[in-house]
């Protein structure tokens, strides 16, 4: 009888300890995730600020340039203005095969290659 007690009590201390160590494993996966999201997240940050000052400087020296062209400074800034304008109403419109789609098709990849690896 003592000796299946025994038994019981180290298999509980096992469970408990498997519990633990199970426990900790998810802890540092959880860590290990978000730290690379952000990770990612911040050299993306970075790259797209640099970006959009890339953009920002070609569109003013383009302004700049169709203004002098059509001999008014002001005019070559809503010519850019009016071709960013017809570019957002084209997104509008088509953003679900554009953007959504896309973007929806990418996080779903994301995911099943993520459950597919573990």
């Amino acid at each position: 009888m003592e000796n299946s007690t025994t038994t019981i009590e180290k298999l509980i201390e096992k469970a408990e300890i498997y519990s633990k160590t199970t426990l900790e494993l998810c802890k540092y996966e959880a860590v290990y995730k978000t730290a690379d999201i952000f990770s990612n997240l911040a050299a993306k940050l970075a790259i797209g600020i640099v970006v959009v000052l890339f953009l920002l400087l070609v569109n003013v020296g383009l302004s700049l340039c169709v203004g002098q062209y059509l001999g008014e400074t002001y005019l070559g800034f809503f010519v850019i203005a009016f071709g960013y304008l017809c570019l957002a109403i084209l997104l509008y419109i088509f953003r679900e095969e554009w953007v959504k789609s896309p973007v929806s098709n990418f996080i779903i990849n994301k995911m099943k290659n993520s459950y597919e690896s573990n």
